[in-house]
This record gives C-alpha cells, structure tokens and sequence, in this order.
C-alpha cells in the first residue's frame, strides 16, 4: 500500500473513543499512524494506549496541527455545531476528512462543507457506518429487478433505551440551538440518523434534490429541546414514500430496522447488524476505505454528496416547529430515565403501516394539552380520524372548568359533525367546511359530495398555548384558503380564559355564506363555534341587553354568557362584532356568525378573535360582564 497513512483526530472523548479503537486496529496492520489529537481538553495517555504519543492541540489549532504533523486524513468527530468550521479549516490546511455524522447542523453549513471539498478537490467521507453495508446494494439490486414488485414504500422502526444522564452528558446534547447556533440534536437527526440515512440509500435517494417534501411529528418525553420521539414521512420526488418513527423512551433495546413494501413481497434489513432477511452481510471499514482511496484511488463509499438526501431531512427538522411535550399521563418517570408505555410497538405498527404516529390511534400524537396554572382544561385534537361528511378539522374537546367540570361536547347524536370547539364554516367558496348537509335553495339540506378538510401543517410555541399553521382544502385537494390560528388558555377571573384568534387567507376572492344566506332563516352559522353539554341544568343564555334565546339570536353586541347550574361560558369578540347565533332549546351552541343572512366577501384576509370565560358555577349578568370587558383586554402573541 505504501507509506503508513498519517491521521488527526478531532474529538477523543465520548463517540471519538470509538474512532480510536478503530485507529488501534488498523494501525496494527501497518496501514495508520495516529499523528496528532485534538480537543477541548488534554488527552491522557491511557486514552491513548497502543497509538504512541500524537501531538495534541486545542479545537482553534486543527489547521496548524494538519500542517505540523503532515496529516493526510482528519477524523472530525467533534460538536454537530463546529462540523462546518472545523471540517472547512482540515480541507483547507491540506487533508482529507472522515466528517462524522451528521455533516451539519444546517443545510447551508453543509454546503460550506461541500464548497470546501470542491475548492480542494479533497475527500470527505461521511461517518454512516450503515452505508459500507453490502447489503445494500444486494437490497436495491433486488429492487430494481421487480423481485418485490412494485415498490410502494419503505417502513422504518428504532425503539432504544436511553438514561437521562444521556440528555446532559455535554452541553449540545438535547438542543436544538446552542449559544445562539443551531445544533439539531434529536432521535431522527443523530442517533436515528442512520436509520433515515439508510433508507434513503434503499430508495436510491440520496442527493438533494432526491427529496419532495418531509412531513414531521416531533415529541419528547425528557425535559429536553429536542425530540426523544418522532416520526417522519420522505416523499421522493420519484413519489414513493419512507416513512420513520424512531424513539429514545422504550425499554430495553432493539435492533432497528427497515421494511421495504412491495406488491410482491416486502424485505426487511436490519441496519445495525447488516441483516437482510435473516442473512448477515459484510461491512466496510470507512476509515480504511478513506485511507485506500487517499493512497490507491480507491472509490469512496459515502462520499458527502450521498447525503444530500438526508440534509434536507434535517434541514426540515430544524425549521420546524419546537417537538410537542408527551404528556405525563402517557409517560412513566423511572428513576433514570422516561418511558413511554407501547412506544416500540407504536414504531413497529408505523413501519408496517407506513404511517405516521398521529395516524395510528395514539392520544399524545393526535392531540395536544392546554394547561393553567398546572391544571389540564382542555385537549386540541390537531389531527381528527373523522369520515369525510364531518368536515375533518382540529377541535379541542374536552374543555373543562377549572374543577372539571366538561364544557364541550363531541359528535352529539343530534348533529354528528359538532365537534367540540372548533371553527367551522358552512359555505368557503362553495366548500362545506361545516359538515353534514349543505342547504340548497329550494331543496332544504342535501347530501353532497362538497365537504372539505381543514389539514394541520405546522405549530409555533407560544406563552400559554401555541400557534397553528393550516390549509383548508376542497374535496378535490386543491387549497381553498389558508389559516394563521392562535389557541391561548390564561386564568381569569374565578375561571379561565380560551383565546381563540384566527387569520384566513384566500389565493383568489371568495364568499363566505351560511345557510342563512341561501333561504333558511336565522340559520346563520358560521365561525368560531361552540358546542356545549346538552345535559346541563337550567341552561340559560342572556347579553348586557337581552335575555332568552328568542332575542340573543342574531344581535350584535360584544358579549354573550352561557350559563347552568354547573357552569358558565362568556364569549367575548375583541375587534369586528359579528351577530350571534345561539342554540339553546334544541341544543346549546354559541357562536358569531361571519355570515348571518348575506354573503360576506373575502378578498385577501379575514380576521377574528373570540375570547371564552370558562367558569365554575352560575355567574350572573353583573359579572359576566365584567369578565367579558377583562378578557378582550389582554392581546395574544402575534
């Protein structure tokens, strides 16, 4: 082979003390030296037992410590945050590098990265050990050849166990940002990484612009930044699908894996231990391969542009909204670690459906807790397993008082499609985002094949609740209007306060329209809207001005209560003041009505904000409207 290979190595502690080891065996056989070490603190010889006496430097002395030794390859095994800094000073002093995973913490420090290797003309390889699996190209060959049939996507499953001490065993470990930099730690960008890395590689996807679009559910258990539980769908721009649901709170360890799904037959692989089907399959070694392609030419084996792919996984990752807190009802608190019961089987059930985890029936993942003070009040469920006549949209129900008591109520048997509290709309565009039938002119309530879906896209963490992004679609897919909404929950007064606020925005002018509008009189629903407990007593409804349903229905005034022996709600529209629609003898509901009897155009925008006092006991007129006036006061994060 020639002369002995001179390495530096960056990072020796943590994950760096496996890159020693290997470094002992193949300086064994001639083919390394280490010649120098780097990092934050000294490295103690017994450290480094077996690999002689390297040169050490502090991290700002990595290039000077290439250009003293004479170092053709440098280990970069190191922060995620310094990869770009780091990786770009060893190209530029003159070596080669095996960057570990994942190159960066962003997609634009990785295309630093790759700026560097093609200013240098240098190798880096990428530390996805996975990847110098034989078993990979036998899997894809066995994909191209139709030996599974059509190929409709690929399933993967990681359950581990880790202890808290993991979440604090260095500064980065848990974050999402470090010190104002990103990091992008979690279960699917770090130690899941190769999992996603992997799968990518099967699907013969993995340059940049191999990826579609990445869909994400992020949770975790640990009190940490990032995920610790997730799950993901990869659309290929090809149009086949990966799925990944990974998590950190299982008990116990097992292998993780992929299942490739096939018309003809499925495949699965175990990553870890290079498994197809039972059958083991050889590894390189991607150091050595490195070392045989700096001195002989050889072909590297995962080269940075084979994770292009797997940078716009993780760029998706670090754009997203903050990962959703797993409730503690759905966790066990060992004294070491967090456990969430069913997980491994939950990731199991993804991979073979190729679903994600709000889509398997699992509490947590479809639904979101609003607390006060500590107390649950209320559940947001961001993404219903409703029928199409429904109308599909987010809800929150259960809401309850501050003792308990439940204020919402979900598919009542007299209208199916009341979900809870909500916003529904009878008429978008000609959408019915309400469910049930639609009114039409001279016909009375229709079945019609007319009902959209309201699809959640992503949240922003806000104090006291949080910010939804989504998109209203037509039964045709197309997008109807988008939606800005915040869901705030606050302690008012003897109770609560849920502030709702919503902004829709319209690709083209529309009109809104209730069934009001087409010929049913004082069928002016249509907004924020809320479904209360038929069986509630001495339900009462009454303004500052009027009393009864008979003359609350269709004022307009800027606070209606709602009021039984058990509880009382006050709604309360801060801003524009739309007439109310209100149920009481036939079933309770509240809300104001966008159009009560006449269309109501949108061109660009349509903004509102309902502020509910959700209290214990009956409160009577003087206090309803004092709470009313208090509730508008307070103005929600924008």
């Amino acid at each position: 082979m020639g002369d002995v290979t001179r390495v530096v190595l960056a990072g020796a502690y943590g994950h760096g003390r496996s890159h020693l080891e290997n470094l002992r065996g193949l300086a064994a056989r001639g083919l390394v030296e280490l010649s120098g070490v780097c990092d934050v603190r000294p490295v103690d010889a017994g450290t480094l037992a077996g690999l002689g006496t390297p040169e050490q430097a502090g991290p700002d002395g990595l290039a000077e410590l290439i250009q003293r030794t004479g170092a053709q390859v440098t280990i970069l095994c190191t922060p995620i945050d310094t990869h770009a800094d780091l990786a770009v000073a060893a190209l530029r002093a003159g070596s080669h590098l095996l960057l570990e995973k994942p190159p960066a913490a962003s997609l634009a420090e990785y295309e630093r990265i790759a700026a560097a290797v093609a200013e240098t003309g240098l190798a880096c390889q990428v530390g996805f050990q996975s990847l110098g699996s034989a078993a990979i190209p036998e899997l894809r060959a066995r994909i191209a050849a139709g030996a599974l049939g059509e190929v409709r996507g690929i399933g993967v499953a990681g359950a581990w166990e880790r202890p808290a001490g993991y979440f604090t065993r260095s500064p980065w470990a848990g974050r999402r940002r470090l010190n104002g930099r990103d990091v992008v730690d979690g279960a699917l960008t770090n130690p899941f990484a190769h999992a996603v890395a992997t799968a990518l590689a099967v699907a013969g996807a993995e340059a940049g612009d191999a990826v579609a679009s990445v869909e994400l559910e992020l949770f975790h258990a640990n009190p940490i930044e990032s995920d610790d539980t997730a799950s993901a769908r990869i659309r290929l721009a090809g149009g086949r699908v990966i799925t990944v649901a990974v998590t950190l709170c299982a008990t116990g360890r097992s292998e993780p894996y992929l299942i490739v799904h096939g018309s003809a037959g499925t495949a699965r692989y175990t990553y870890t231990t290079d498994e197809l089907d039972g059958t083991a399959h050889p590894r390189a070694n991607l150091l050595e391969n490195l070392v045989e392609h700096v001195t002989n030419g050889a072909e590297l084996l995962v080269p940075l542009s084979r994770t292009g792919a797997f940078m716009r996984v993780l760029e998706a990752v670090r754009l997203a909204p903050d990962p959703l807190p797993i409730p503690g009802e759905h966790q066990i608190v060992h004294r070491d670690r967090r456990e969430v019961p069913g997980v491994r089987e939950l990731t199991e059930r993804s991979a073979a459906r190729l679903a994600l985890f709000s889509e398997l029936d699992v509490p947590w993942a479809r639904s979101r807790e609003l607390r006060v003070s500590g107390t649950p009040v209320a559940s947001y469920v961001w993404r219903p397993d409703l029928p199409a006549t429904d109308a599909p949209r987010p809800y929150l129900h259960p809401v309850r008082t501050l003792g308990g008591t439940e204020v919402s109520e979900f598919r009542p048997a007299d209208h199916v499609h009341h979900l809870g509290v909500g916003l529904a709309v009878a008429d978008v565009g000609g959408t019915n985002f309400w469910g049930g039938r639609t009114f039409v002119r001279d016909r009375g309530p229709t079945w019609l094949d007319d009902h959209g879906r309201q699809r959640h896209d992503a949240f922003e963490e806000l104090d006291g609740g949080f910010a939804q992004s989504l998109t209203w679609l037509g039964p045709d897919g197309a997008t109807v209007a988008t939606e800005r909404r915040t869901v705030l929950a606050r302690p008012l007064g003897p109770g609560w306060a849920l502030d709702f606020g919503f902004t829709l925005t319209v690709p083209q002018p529309l009109e809104i329209r209730s069934s009001a509008c087409k010929g049913r009189p004082g069928a002016g629903y249509g907004g924020f809207f809320w479904r209360a407990p038929a069986r509630s007593a001495n339900l009462a409804v009454f303004t500052g001005e009027a009393e009864g349903e008979q003359d609350v229905h269709g004022s307009t005034t800027p606070w209606l209560a709602l009021v039984s022996d058990a509880w009382s709600l006050v709604f309360a529209q801060a801003g524009a003041v739309d007439p109310w629609f209100v149920r009481v003898a036939e079933y309770p509901g509240v809300g104001p009505a966008l159009a009560w009897d006449r269309p109501l155009p949108v061109t660009r925008t349509l903004s509102r904000r309902v502020v509910t006092v959700v209290a214990d006991g009956r409160l009577d007129r003087r206090a309803a409207a004092e709470l009313a006036g208090e509730a508008v006061e307070t103005r929600p994060a924008p």
